[in-house]
């Protein structure tokens, strides 16, 4: 689907686009891959990597700004929806800027791609969307319904969107494994509580999921990808060994487990090999046989949560993807 196809990729600069990019380049040998995102530095970064590679664009702009984004969607087939405020102490304290960027941005996306005659759309969610209890989430909540609703407001348009839920994503900048890693050489590490579980997805399953997503998508659809869990204080461990770890207590916004299936999405879930998939509601789309093409329905109250996990990834199994990675991580 995406061989010979223009791409854009918004907040291209993240950690996603980093690992997107070059693994899309090589599988699929687009036409162009846009990258759309309002940090100058980082693209002037980014283009070193793809120097004399004329597949690879790059577009300065913002989400909040509907005229940039429906010049840079000129001839774009499809978009993967990357851009977001995502840092969830930042969000609970700057909440305005959260909601223009998460909401309103979506908002932006939908309408010009509709309008530009965008094919499909896929936007990258959050496991704190689900029973959000922070702003961040709260936002991607609203901005994962934007996009399930798009397929139903675009009308006559062909113009698809689905959405693909993500857990903590390993080493990417701002995540709790290159924060333990910058301070692995003290005698004692912070840990916000020592019953914590997080699910963990490396940026390289995160990119098949999205291809997935657009090979599957009818319309409406969130992917979530199943993922092992992790404690807190095995992350730690697996980072610095012989440090203490001292509790300091859950940050603003912060969840000691998360979730990315509820139990009120348990209706309209269906299971398959490696992943999830939560029909939409609305127009009766979640008995469309097409949309749920042999997935197999799961039991009503089903929950998919860090803390009751079937799956779970050991201290060394971190260690090695740690050495594995050394060099990328803290720096996509």
């Amino acid at each position: 689907m995406l061989h010979n196809s223009n791409i854009l990729v918004t907040g291209g600069t993240g950690s996603l686009g980093n690992t997107f990019i070059p693994m899309t380049l090589e599988k699929y040998n687009p036409k162009k891959i846009v990258v759309f995102s309002r940090d100058e530095m980082k693209q002037w970064e980014m283009a070193k990597l793809f120097n004399g590679d004329d597949r690879v664009r790059f577009f300065i702009g913002d989400v909040r700004d509907k005229d940039r984004l429906r010049r840079a969607l000129d001839g774009i087939d499809y978009v993967v929806h990357a851009a977001a405020t995502k840092i969830v102490p930042t969000a609970e304290y700057n909440p305005f800027e959260c909601v223009k960027t998460n909401i309103i941005g979506a908002m932006n996306l939908i309408d010009t791609c509709i309008d530009s005659g965008v094919k499909k759309v896929v936007a990258l969610s959050t496991d704190k969307a689900s029973a959000p209890a922070n702003l961040y989430g709260a936002t991607k909540l609203a901005s994962d319904k934007l996009f399930v609703a798009g397929n139903s407001y675009a009308g006559s348009h062909n113009t698809r969107f689905s959405v693909v839920r993500y857990g903590n994503v390993m080493g990417s900048r701002g995540s709790v494994i290159p924060f333990f890693l910058s301070i692995s050489d003290r005698e004692e590490i912070p840990i916000t509580d020592d019953r914590m579980t997080r699910f963990m997805i490396s940026l390289e399953d995160g990119v098949k999921l999205i291809w997935h997503a657009f090979d599957d998508m009818v319309g409406g659809e969130v992917y979530v990808k199943k993922l092992p869990s992790m404690k807190v204080t095995d992350i730690a461990t697996a980072v610095s060994p012989n440090a203490k770890q001292k509790t300091i207590g859950i940050r603003p916004g912060e969840k000691l487990h998360e979730q990315m299936i509820g139990i009120e999405d348990s209706y309209y879930t269906y299971e398959y090999n490696n992943y999830f998939k939560i029909l939409p509601t609305i127009n009766n789309w979640s008995k469309d046989p097409e949309r749920i093409n042999n997935g197999k329905k799961v039991v009503e109250g089903f929950q998919y949560s860090s803390n009751s996990n079937s799956d779970w990834m050991d201290i060394e199994s971190l260690r090695k993807w740690i050495e594995k990675n050394k060099d990328r991580i803290g720096n996509i």
